[in-house]
């Protein structure tokens, strides 16, 4: 069997690559793709990742999305007022027993972000 490492990237269609990947980079600190040697990458600290197929008729999130983002924060409060701030809403903190806490935003684009604080251990 294949040992797979980790996500090597997460690759989707934007109406403004380069202003999405600039929001990105500005509000959740994820660094744009390199485009040369010398650029760098973003780097993830080491952590839980979930790849977690769902029901085509899930309500977990919005139907007119095929898929939703989910980034690992360290303080969820601190991470939504700092993102209120600048003008993006949020929803409200849901708490998960043993999992932590979660909220959603929306990118520019609309696309379905999830906002994670994991659980101590």
């Amino acid at each position: 069997m294949v040992k797979t490492l980790g996500i090597g990237g997460l690759f989707f269609r934007a109406k403004d690559p380069n202003a999405l990947a600039e929001w990105y980079q500005t509000h959740l600190g994820i660094d744009p793709a390199p485009t040369s040697a010398t650029m760098e990458p973003w780097i993830t600290e080491a952590g839980v990742t979930i790849l977690s197929p769902f029901a085509h008729d899930t309500d977990y999130f919005s139907k007119d999305h095929a898929f939703m983002l989910n980034f690992r924060v360290e303080n969820l409060t601190s991470a939504l007022a700092e993102l209120n701030a600048a003008g993006i809403d949020s929803g409200d903190i849901v708490s998960m027993d043993g999992v932590g806490q979660f909220a959603r935003i929306h990118d520019p684009e609309g696309n379905p972000i999830e906002l994670w604080e994991p659980a101590e251990p």
